[in-house]
């Protein structure tokens, strides 16, 4: 019985430190027939130099591309341009973690016990680790809450290095990538909304990857506690930073995915972002009846907040 064909897309930046761990990792998956593209993001360390003593050692399996400074969204979703559909399964990963060698076979297994004619994609926890591997805390813990549109539109569940697609959901996200991407707010939240939306994702509580936390981290996981993470959180709104970020991205899934949507969910859609425009009054009457939701209790209310006040 042949082996699933399992791409690993892979983006690099300034990596050269811990990307040997990762490397290995990858190419020690048992049960599945990996096949890594790997894409530079315009590095200046020996991140290219040492990824190509990996393509000499193995060039049926290693694929490198030197591209320009994109940033993390731009490089991924370049990675799937680049990637040919002819697959089984497109998994991302990241530069400096480390995976459990059956990381993809546990998720083929379950991919496969759903409908492949729509767009699947499975995720999971991470176990967090130190700059040395030692452990943390595990993040995600498993959601309460579906893993649904109307979370996805204002939430994201599922972290991009444990992710792993069907075909049908890579060649479908793969052939409507945004032409705006400073209108996502991150490359695997977009894909978590879009197989929402279409399909169905599947959350596995079991961490499978080794999930580095360390001053480079683009983004991450929290290891720190919720004093702390509510402190920068509240720093961030205060400075703007993550200012009407949910509508923007919503405002393009609309436009890039209307016709797609059920006449149900475009109207949800379609009022979360009227009613930014609403008074106060219908704002708050709205917000607190909106279909859209996130996993906590606490960040739910803090949605709602967000919402009345125009900054979602």
């Amino acid at each position: 019985m042949n082996k699933p064909k399992v791409c690993i897309m892979l983006s690099t930046f300034n990596g050269a430190k811990y990307i040997d761990e990762q490397m290995e990792s990858l190419l020690a998956q048992s049960k599945v027939d990996v096949q890594i593209i790997i894409r530079d993001d315009g590095s200046s360390d020996e991140t290219v130099q040492k990824l190509s003593e990996y393509t000499k050692s193995r060039p049926d399996q290693i694929r490198v591309i030197e591209g320009k400074n994109f940033g993390v969204i731009g490089s991924f979703f370049e990675l799937m341009r680049q990637t040919e559909p002819v697959y089984d399964f497109y998994a991302f990963c990241d530069q400096d973690d480390v995976w459990k060698p059956d990381k993809l076979s546990r998720a083929v297994s379950k991919l496969e016990l759903s409908q492949s004619n729509v767009p699947l994609m499975y995720c999971s926890s991470t176990q967090m680790v130190d700059q040395d591997l030692n452990n943390l805390n595990v993040w995600p813990i498993f959601p309460p809450k579906p893993l649904s549109m109307y979370n996805a539109m204002v939430e994201n569940c599922c972290v991009g290095c444990t992710m792993v697609m069907n075909p049908v959901a890579f060649q479908q996200v793969r052939s409507n990538i945004p032409s705006d991407l400073t209108q996502v707010i991150m490359h695997d939240w977009w894909i978590y909304l879009y197989v929402s939306a279409f399909g169905e994702v599947i959350f596995d509580e079991e961490p499978m990857i080794l999930y580095r936390q360390h001053q480079n981290n683009v983004l991450g996981g929290s290891s720190e506690g919720w004093i702390v993470k509510w402190k920068n959180r509240s720093s961030r709104f205060v400075n703007g930073e993550n200012h009407f970020i949910l509508s923007k991205q919503a405002k393009m899934f609309l436009q890039l995915h209307k016709d797609q949507l059920s006449a149900q969910q475009q109207k949800d859609v379609q009022r979360f972002l009227n009613h930014m425009g609403s008074s106060w009054i219908k704002r708050i009457r709205y917000a607190s009846k909106m279909p859209f939701y996130r996993q906590a209790s606490l960040d739910n209310l803090v949605l709602k907040l967000i919402y009345v006040l125009k900054k979602v």
